[in-house]
């Protein structure tokens, strides 16, 4: 008879990296918009202030989301689908904001403002994961695996886009392929799919003109440097002087007005001037540390569901941290992803957190699950 298995616990690493990545974005938000804060809020500590809230509650979610077993997310999965589906579709009502944009992105509910596309990056992969692992599914046939997800993964690809924002959209929908890719899926299938995709994202890319910009502009930023190349350009201007150790902390000149929103999509450009060439570097081993952890609690999944649903959050992810650097170095044209759990942003952060918690509570039951065969 084998011995009793000792308790297991969360995946510290993780954690710990987690926190680690909370706490540079905490410091790094408040040294991007200190100034424009004060001029414009007339409180140097609003946008600090605001994230602090939402990395407070992201916490308690993490923490609480943690202590639920994984599996009970397979039983709700098409109730949190249907969830996410209403909260798309209220975007486009009263309740809907643009929040000082031409977007309408965000959800207004009191003094809640929330960003629904953000929750839908969660809610397609445990629904695509939930549906795949179903023992009544034959991951071969084409009408019973792919017709499902493809339906409603192009549907959330609709209404996400049309708000716009066409980079979440892309998100969205690489991160529930990959989950399919994971399934098993023959490759003959991933590829039908992709071709499948590929068309309406190359026609509402070319459709705006705005988007068209962007495509030609990020060949030669400075073909345009007052308009459709100025983030990229201001971009450049932050990383470049950065060195080797950077200007320090708090000393950075771009985002004195001239980089544009600096605390959100283009706070890796701040980092890159603040903390230089060091301080870029270890901030994306920490991200490759946190992505390899994920993976890891995937390949050690106690069943497909929670591998499937592992992967699928690390690898959404690992897409928003490779485009929003990307981006930043002028290496893709420019669009709205923003750095996972560094940049500010409250929906960002609350569902990052709460994807980070699923994986923690995976993580204790696939060692949990491990524990048990070498004990046996």
């Amino acid at each position: 008879m084998g011995s009793t298995a000792k308790p297991q616990h969360y995946d510290r690493i993780l954690l710990m990296v987690t926190l680690i990545l909370l706490a540079i974005g905490l410091l790094m938000v408040f040294s991007a918009s200190f100034v424009m804060a004060e001029e414009s809020r007339g409180d140097p500590y609003y946008f600090l202030k605001r994230q602090a809230m939402w990395v407070a509650i992201g916490l308690i979610g993490m923490y609480i989301i943690s202590r639920f077993h994984y599996k009970q997310l397979k039983r709700f999965s098409i109730l949190i689908l249907l969830l996410n589906f209403v909260l798309l579709g209220m975007v486009f009502t009263g309740f809907g904001s643009e929040m000082g944009t031409e977007a309408r992105r965000w959800l207004a509910l009191g003094p809640l403002v929330l960003q629904p596309s953000e929750f839908s990056k969660l809610a397609l992969v445990i629904f695509t994961a939930a549906y795949l692992s179903s023992r009544r599914v034959n991951i071969h046939n084409f009408w019973t695996a792919s017709l499902v997800p493809l339906v409603l993964v192009g549907s959330v690809f609709f209404m996400i886009q049309f708000q716009p924002d066409m980079g979440t959209a892309l998100v969205v929908v690489a991160g529930s392929m990959l989950v399919i890719i994971f399934a098993g899926m023959p490759m003959t299938q991933v590829a039908g799919l992709s071709l499948v995709f590929l068309p309406p994202m190359a026609y509402f890319t070319l459709k705006e003109e705005y988007r068209m910009q962007r495509l030609f502009t990020f060949l030669d930023p400075w073909a345009d440097p007052s308009s459709s190349g100025y983030q990229v350009i201001q971009s450049l201007y932050a990383l470049g002087p950065g060195h080797l150790f950077g200007a320090g902390l708090g000393r950075g000149k771009q985002k004195l007005f001239y980089l544009p929103e600096p605390q959100n999509d283009f706070i890796f450009a701040v980092i890159g001037e603040e903390l230089g060439f060091i301080g870029a570097v270890a901030v994306l081993m920490l991200y490759l540390i946190l992505i390899w952890r994920g993976f890891q609690i995937s390949l050690k999944a106690p069943e497909l569901f929670g591998s499937l649903v592992a992967a699928g959050i690390t690898f959404m992810l690992a897409v928003q941290v490779l485009v929003n650097v990307a981006v930043v170095t002028g290496a893709v044209p420019v669009t709205g992803i923003n750095l996972p759990l560094i940049s500010a942003g409250g929906s960002s952060v609350f569902f990052t957190l709460i994807g980070i918690g699923i994986l923690l509570n995976i993580s204790k039951y696939g060692r949990e699950a491990a524990a048990r065969k070498e004990a046996a």
